[in-house]
């Protein structure tokens, strides 16, 4: 996880990690389009997950909520930088980064 902290230096994100957390990497570098981007033409429950918390930050709850249930994942009600950690460590901590 310090891995994926420390890349947020860089210019670009580690090549080869999985879309939902590439769009993580974009989001956090306050690229909210190009995390959009990604995420919009996955069809993984990983990236509906980062795709709602994308809409809750630019304030679209209600389009969240449709992205959060085909993540099968609660609506989140806590900070969006709160969020932003749990979906990283659950995404790195399930293998897949």
């Amino acid at each position: 996880m310090a891995d994926f902290y420390a890349s947020l230096s860089e210019s670009a994100p580690a090549p080869g990690i999985e879309p939902a957390l590439m769009a993580l990497w974009w989001a956090a570098k306050g690229n909210w389009e190009g995390a959009h981007q990604i995420v919009q033409v996955e069809s993984d429950a990983n990236s509906a997950w980062v795709h709602a918390y994308l809409h809750r930050v630019e304030g679209d709850q209600a389009n969240a909520g449709y992205w959060y249930r085909q993540a099968g994942q609660p609506a989140a009600k806590d900070s969006l930088d709160a969020e932003w950690e749990r979906i990283v460590s659950a995404l790195l901590g399930s293998g897949k980064a």
